[in-house]
């Protein structure tokens, strides 16, 4: 349970800072509104050095089944295991979206673009292609898991990380690969807040894109096991 409990914090953490921040640029009325992309970039790179340094200590602070799945490949994290670690994640991103949705739900009221306000929950390509935007996830996830790896080896068994360079890889892979799919490189952190689109009451909220939705959750997972096959061979 203590693994459970630290991923769904972190996770919740990662996504009431991450999604908190679009939701302050794209939604109207508040004090960032239109503030940009960096702003944007830069609030998803704090989001990950708060979530996993509050999670490192207790369980590697992963917050992303993708960073789960290739350190289970890797021998460093027991197959047992992972069920509470992607629990966690995902029941984590759950909780920071409904949180999110609490602290702007007055500016969600004030805004009618229905895509503005999926893009506080989910992801979605800036040019929808099939193809094209799993190879983007898939590019994007694979930088993500491939530096982590260097970041952590030699690591404990559960793969702890250090949060700030972490943090400085998101930022990278926001501001240069981003611009494609939005950068999900998360199952949890695009599909646990698309859930919650769906089920909460949010006015003219339109729809939750369920068409796209496989493309964050398969693309980074393809990404997260080249990069640790990759990875295995490599350091061998």
């Amino acid at each position: 349970m203590n693994i459970f409990t630290s991923e769904l914090v972190g996770t919740a953490i990662l996504i009431l800072l991450g999604n908190g921040v679009v939701a302050n640029v794209v939604l109207n009325k508040t004090k960032g509104n239109n503030s940009g992309w960096i702003v944007i970039t830069f609030g998803w790179a704090m989001a990950v050095f708060i979530g996993v340094f509050i999670s490192s200590k207790t369980s590697g602070g992963h917050i992303n089944p993708a960073i789960t799945i290739a350190l289970a490949y890797l021998g460093k994290v027991d197959l047992s295991l992972v069920p509470a670690y992607i629990g966690g994640q995902l029941s984590g991103a759950m909780l920071g979206s409904l949180l999110v949705w609490l602290a702007y739900k007055q500016h969600y009221t004030a805004t009618d673009d229905t895509a503005a306000k999926l893009a506080t929950f989910s992801t979605g390509p800036a040019i929808r292609n099939t193809f094209h935007n799993l190879i983007t996830e898939a590019i994007g996830t694979f930088v993500l898991v491939f530096a982590v790896l260097f970041i952590i080896a030699p690591a404990s068994s559960l793969g702890a990380l250090d949060a700030l360079p972490a943090a400085f890889i998101v930022l990278a892979i926001g501001l240069s690969l981003g611009g494609a799919t939005g950068y999900a490189i998360n199952p949890a952190r695009d599909l646990g807040p698309r859930i919650m689109h769906a089920l909460l009451p949010i006015g003219k909220k339109g729809h939750s894109d369920w068409a796209y939705s496989w493309i964050p959750v398969v693309g980074p997972i393809i990404g997260a096991l080249l990069a640790a096959i990759i990875f295995k061979y490599y350091m061998i």
